[in-house]
């Protein structure tokens, strides 16, 4: 159980934030880790972890949710992971030609994932969402992506010169995708019918949206009267819906699908998989003109590998999704109890698969509100919850969920007094959280209250 003090001190986290904002833009390597997502006077630096907790510089305990960015559902340091990458990594990491290692792990996603017949691994999600709009527009010799309205496909030109963050991205790129509506059939086929669609590319679901009957099997009608490729991305989905992906769930078939995060339980590993016939234009058992795929010195070191047979393997002998989502309920049925007690029902709110749960913050007018939703954070962090999220894993203990609602008890009151007084003034320490991706990073303050500078924010 986390220790929770009276009153936590964060500055040695704040000393080290500042720290690390000289030296990396941004302060972090992932945006959606900035210190711009935490209460301001509140950034927790982390130093280790076991299972479901976390201990940041300051030696403040918490129970995380979210888990590495949905990247982790077997909990920290996870022994059989562990063990599984030290013993791969004894007899060496990276070789100049291909190890037994690549062929039993391959073997293992082709086992689990039936609608692909060739898989090649990778690092980043990114990398591999980009190979498949790369393999799409040379199966189709078209340019244009149709990509769903859906948070994050890719780090590359495709799709950042779609969102406001679009600085550096040649004007070509970024009128090369065109976006639709997620659950809106029409939507999609308008886009279809304007334009010459090499490949369409959504989340099966999403972290607060299911699909509606019918619309996926819609979705793949229209790529193939219009002759587009449909690429499924299971960055979120695969490993946490099903180890076959929401495409088994939902029973849909793609011609190509993206996988990471949860495949490694947190080591850096990702997956393009689809049928054959595109996939081999990768390869050396063509006729055609070759796609330069996906040529990566590190996609085949064996750690990461190891580590992605060793979750196969947990998943084929335990329950971990069964685990994760009966905490999630678990959760929901709490918090939601603790919301409603408190007379907030219309201002605190949670949405999605109880493996994959949000909290929704809204202010005065039933507005969703990054203000109030930091006065939320603010005040978990203060009773030992991290998380910007309630996504859970299979490590989190009933235990854990007891104290994640006591907590959730703890910081409705100032959350209500912030809806009765119509302002979070007085009650936030700090700036307000800022939307991850935005195109300007507005002058904000770094540092503690004892020891602020000026500086820009980077995003």
């Amino acid at each position: 159980m986390p220790h929770i003090p009276a009153v936590r001190s964060f500055d040695r986290s704040c000393e080290l934030q500042a720290k690390l904002h000289h030296v990396i833009p941004g302060g972090a390597h992932t945006y959606s880790r900035g210190s711009d997502q935490y209460p301001e006077f509140m950034p927790p630096v982390l130093t280790n972890g076991r299972g479901c907790h976390v201990w940041d510089a300051d030696g403040n305990e918490y129970i995380e949710y979210g888990m590495g960015l949905r990247s982790v559902t077997l909990g920290h340091g996870f022994r059989p992971v562990i063990d599984a990458v030290c013993s791969a990594i004894a007899d060496g990491v990276n070789f100049s030609r291909p190890t037994t290692l690549e062929l039993d792990a391959a073997e293992d996603f082709l086992n689990l994932v039936p609608a692909a017949d060739m898989v090649k691994f990778a690092k980043n999600g990114s990398d591999v969402t980009t190979a498949a709009v790369r393999l799409a527009r040379a199966v189709t010799g078209r340019v244009t992506v149709a990509a769903c309205h859906q948070p994050f496909f890719s780090t590359d030109d495709w799709f950042i010169g779609t969102t406001e963050m679009a600085g550096g991205i040649p004007h070509a790129s970024r009128n090369s995708t065109v976006r639709f509506q997620y659950n809106d059939l029409d939507s999609l086929a308008s886009v279809l019918t304007a334009h010459d669609i090499a490949c369409v590319i959504l989340e099966a679901a999403t972290s607060t949206t299911e699909p509606a009957p019918g619309y996926l099997d819609g979705v793949r009608r229209l790529c193939d009267d219009h002759g587009a490729l449909l690429v499924i991305d299971e960055m979120i989905t695969g490993f946490r819906w099903s180890e076959h992906g929401a495409q088994a769930v939902y029973g849909i078939e793609p011609d190509l699908s993206c996988w990471g995060k949860a495949m490694g339980n947190g080591f850096p590993i990702s997956a393009l998989a689809g049928k054959r016939e595109f996939m081999e234009l990768g390869g050396l058992c063509t006729d055609r003109e070759r796609v330069f795929l996906l040529s990566t010195t590190h996609g085949p070191e064996r750690g990461s590998l190891a580590a992605f047979r060793a979750v196969v393997q947990e998943y084929a002998d335990n329950d971990p999704i069964g685990r994760m989502e009966r905490a999630g309920r678990l959760l929901a049925d709490g918090v939601r109890a603790a919301i409603h007690e408190a007379g907030l029902s219309d201002y605190v709110q949670l949405a999605g698969r109880p493996s994959c749960l949000t909290f929704i913050t809204r202010d005065p007018e039933q507005l969703p509100s990054q203000a109030y939703r930091t006065l939320f954070l603010q005040e978990l962090l203060k009773r030992g919850v991290l998380g910007q999220s309630f996504v859970t894993s299979a490590a989190h203990t009933d235990s854990d969920i007891e104290q994640t609602v006591t907590a959730v008890r703890g910081a409705l009151p100032a959350y209500k007094r912030a809806v009765e007084r119509g302002s979070v003034e007085g009650l936030l320490e700090g700036r307000p959280v800022a939307p991850a991706i935005r195109q300007y990073a507005a002058p904000r303050r770094i540092g503690s209250p004892s020891g602020l500078t000026q500086t820009p924010a980077s995003r």
